[in-house]
């Protein structure tokens, strides 16, 4: 028997290639997500073993202590210095230096990071690329990629903000790669001497110090005494890796997702290709069982061939996706991320999950057919079979009733999340679990659907394209299980898009109307994410002063102490509240914020409610507030605001956070821009933004993510799209004569090609449509269980593009089929058993 299987692989070789090819796609994503996290984690690894290797012992502040207070005294640095068998010991100075651009305005939308190099030798954790490190206090350094991204070279000259956001100029002497340091390869670095960095990060202190030589662990804890953390080397790495490999587990679990869904598909499709092949080779398994094969030989028989066709494919795909690996490694390097230089790693794991994935996805798709094939009986060899699928469609008492408890719980789930809960993550989660069943009984039930489906989409084709289109639209009518089940896959990937496009485009309605709402300005004036450098009023002061402009809205911030906790309090312009700023109250009047109260973010300090009194500890002492409003909504507002006489009695004529202008009625907000750039030009920490890019920036981060979510699942609809194409190719060998008698009484090659084509197209059609119509519904669904208020936006360009790109995919899918039953001989074909 096995060597029956074996022979009968050998002799369909592109059938067992057609059928592996899809596994081989499922199984190439999920080895190429490996090789390139591997590959990345590799590259970490290097840079964590060579930090570990130069320190023998760190120390760290007190890890409980508050963040911004975090560091190391100066006068500790001396003391360890002077301990027995410390060899070289260096203070890391770490914290914002923002760098000037060439344009005059600091670089990126963060900060760049300040660190203190290390001089020469044992503790030296970075590598010169060119030039040469910094010697005194007027030389700087500059990360590699945040050289190449400011266009800044070897001997200019640069400057970096001071934490009062003057400038300073330094020397570049050098590019430098620093190792391993999320802030830097995400936000650039400059690198100064120990001293220069204190300076220009305003650090009173060492955010960590490294010592070198044989000194223990436990004398250095000693030494430092208080609680500060002492770890050695190794644990230092460790830490690093935890901290910096940042993405790297989120990163897979992701892909890894993706990867899971082009399994999912390929089973179907392997289901469908087996549950085919069994229902054609009938006669050849009824012989079987009359020389002697008994069920149990069948069945190992088609559970053997699944084997084959599934180790097959899995080293296939293992292979590209070492392929995919290195491309997709490749394509991030390109596009300008500072990933670290690791080998490339196709690493045992990768193998070891891959290849059993492939190959048990594809015998537990093969097990029901292979049940199947062990019910044929041997009379079956003496009597010529109908073909599959003609006779009366009977879904059975089974099918209905999982198809109707499946569908009916679904929907019971997701009108509870939808309806029922408060918007949020149970809800959606509950909606999420009423959209998966739900799924599942739409699918128990498109042998159901296949049939109107099909005479609707078949209805133009059978008017239009004469009997070739009839034919068509008679062919995907006339087997639903199988029709469905090449569907099927098409809807599951076309479905998650269409649900990814509604949300998308829900998201970003809403923000932008919460926005024109709450927050209707015309132009946004802040420093960096992150800087602590505030505006001078004076800013303020002079725009407010300009005729064009209608309003100037100034936002200040302060910290104070609540029950322990540092907050953060602001204070808004009073004319702007109620008139330019319109924040959603949830209670109480911003009319009632006077001295002594103040306005609280709903779910702020455990859920404020108006008349609710506690006490902050302000930098000038104590100070009893009484909530006098509680406000909600997507607004840009601090969590808590005081009223601006109070907020100067608390911490004194500060600067400010953020100014918002507003054009004047009538005039035009682009001419303000002039304006504003040249009352920003002295200060350049801030950043100037309108309305119009803050929204262009949502738009395009919201189309980035789908796009990248579109082109993983689009291997789940390549992967549909050849479950099609094999279909069709078992559908001609199933209906060589029948293609053959139509050529005998007129029908042309063309004619022949068209007709599957167009039965192609529509089966197609069937899997979008159906994938359309569950992601728009599941989109409405989520959209309301996510958010309160959220707006629905159904993107009907990008819903109709997924319909018509699957209408033409499902006809590219036919040509190879197509191609083949226009080659066939008529002779040959009618004359074949």
């Amino acid at each position: 028997m096995l060597k029956t299987t074996l022979a009968g692989l050998l002799a369909h070789k592109a059938r067992l290639l057609m059928t592996a090819l899809a596994i081989t796609l499922g199984v190439g994503f999920i080895s190429g997500t490996f090789v390139l996290t591997d590959t990345i984690q590799a590259g970490y690894d290097q840079q964590f073993a060579g930090s570990a290797g130069k320190v023998a012992v760190a120390v760290l502040p007190d890890p409980a202590s508050d963040e911004e207070d975090r560091t190391l005294s100066p006068e500790l640095l001396p003391k360890l210095r002077g301990l027995p068998g410390v060899t070289a010991a260096h203070g890391v100075v770490h914290g914002n230096a923002a760098l000037v651009g060439k344009d005059g305005r600091a670089y990126g939308d963060s900060p760049t990071v300040g660190l203190s190099l290390a001089p020469p030798g044992p503790l030296r954790r970075y590598q010169v690329v060119t030039g040469k490190a910094p010697a005194s206090a007027a030389e700087a350094v500059l990360t590699k990629s945040t050289a190449k991204a400011t266009g800044y070279r070897v001997g200019d000259t640069i400057k970096v903000l001071d934490p009062q956001g003057r400038p300073h100029p330094f020397r570049l002497v050098g590019t430098v790669t620093i190792g391993v340091d999320s802030a830097a390869s995400l936000y650039g670095a400059v690198g100064f001497t120990p001293d220069a960095a204190a300076v220009m990060t305003g650090k009173k202190g060492y955010t960590e110090i490294d010592l070198a030589g044989t000194v223990s662990k436990d004398t250095v804890a000693a030494a430092a005494g208080g609680s500060q953390e002492v770890v050695t080397g190794q644990e230092l790495g460790d830490r690093l890796a935890a901290e910096n490999g940042l993405g790297g587990d989120k990163l897979r679990t992701i892909l890894l997702m993706f990867g899971l869904v082009s399994l999912l598909v390929s089973a179907i499709v392997i289901y469908n290709t087996f549950a085919i092949l069994i229902a054609q080779r009938m006669r050849e398994l009824a012989l079987l069982r009359c020389v002697g094969a008994t069920r149990r030989q069948v069945f190992g028989g088609v559970v053997v061939e699944a084997v084959v066709i599934g180790l097959i494919g899995s080293l296939l795909g293992i292979a590209v996706g070492a392929v995919l690996g290195a491309g997709a490694l490749l394509g991030i390097k390109s596009a300008g991320a500072d990933l670290p230089a690791g080998a490339y790693t196709l690493g045992l794991r990768t193998v070891v999950v891959a290849l059993p994935a492939g190959v048990v996805i594809t015998v537990i798709s093969a097990l029901l057919p292979a049940r199947a094939a062990t019910r044929v009986a041997p009379v079956t060899a003496l009597r010529q079979e109908p073909e599959p699928g003609t006779g009366r469609l009977r879904l059975g008492w089974l099918r209905t009733a999982v198809a109707v408890v499946l569908g009916c719980l679904g929907l019971g789930l997701t009108g509870l999340g939808t309806f029922a809960l408060d918007p949020g993550q149970d809800a959606m989660l509950v909606t999420a679990l009423g959209g998966a069943l739900t799924i599942l009984g739409v699918i128990a039930l498109m042998p159901a659907l296949v049939r109107p489906l099909a005479g609707l989409f078949g209805a133009v084709p059978a008017r239009f394209a004469g009997a070739s289109g009839r034919l068509a639209m008679e062919n995907s009518r006339r087997s639903p299980k199988r029709t469905a089940t090449t569907t099927i896959a098409l809807t599951i990937g076309v479905g998650l898009m269409t649900l990814f496009a509604v949300m998308g485009g829900s998201v970003k309605a809403t923000v932008a109307h919460e926005l024109e709402q709450q927050f209707p300005v015309d132009y946004a004036l802040q420093g960096q994410s992150g800087a602590d450098v505030a505006m001078p009023r004076t800013l303020a002061e002079s725009l407010r002063a300009d005729p064009r402009i209608g309003s100037v809205t100034e936002v200040r911030m302060g910290d104070v102490r609540v029950d322990g906790t540092r907050w953060q309090i602001g204070t808004v312009t009073r004319s702007s509240l109620g008139t330019v700023i319109k924040p959603k109250v949830t209670s109480g009047s911003f009319a009632a914020l006077r001295p002594g109260t103040i306005a609280m973010y709903e779910g702020s300090k455990g859920g404020a409610r108006v008349g609710q009194t506690f006490e902050i500890i302000t930098p000038h002492g104590p100070r009893r507030v009484a909530v006098s409003v509680v406000y909600g909504g997507d607004t840009p507002l601090p969590g808590a605001i005081v009223p601006e006489s109070d907020h100067q009695a608390y911490f004194g004529a500060v600067g400010d956070e953020a100014v918002y202008v507003k054009a004047k009625a009538g005039t035009d907000a682009a001419g303000l821009r002039p304006v504003i750039d040249a009352a920003v030009k002295p200060y350049p920490a801030v950043k100037v933004a309108s309305a119009g890019s803050t929204k262009d920036d949502l738009s395009g981060a919201i189309d980035t993510m789908l796009m990248v979510f579109g082109g993983m699942l689009g291997l789940a609809i390549v992967i549909a799209l050849f479950g099609i194409a094999n279909t069709l190719t078992l559908s001609v060998v199933e209906r060589t004569r029948e293609s053959a008698l139509l050529r005998a009484l007129g029908l042309t090659r063309g004619q022949l090609r068209r007709m599957l084509s167009v039965e192609a197209m529509i089966m197609a059609m069937i899997g979008a449509l159906t994938g359309v119509v569950l992601g728009i519904v599941f989109g409405w669904a989520g959209t309301r269980s996510a958010v309160a208020g959220m707006l629905f936006r159904l993107p009907y360009a990008q819903v109709i593009g997924f319909v018509v790109l699957a209408g033409l995919a499902g006809v590219m899918a036919a040509v190879l089929p197509a191609r083949r039953a226009a080659r066939a001989s008529i002779v040959e074909s009618l004359a074949a058993e």
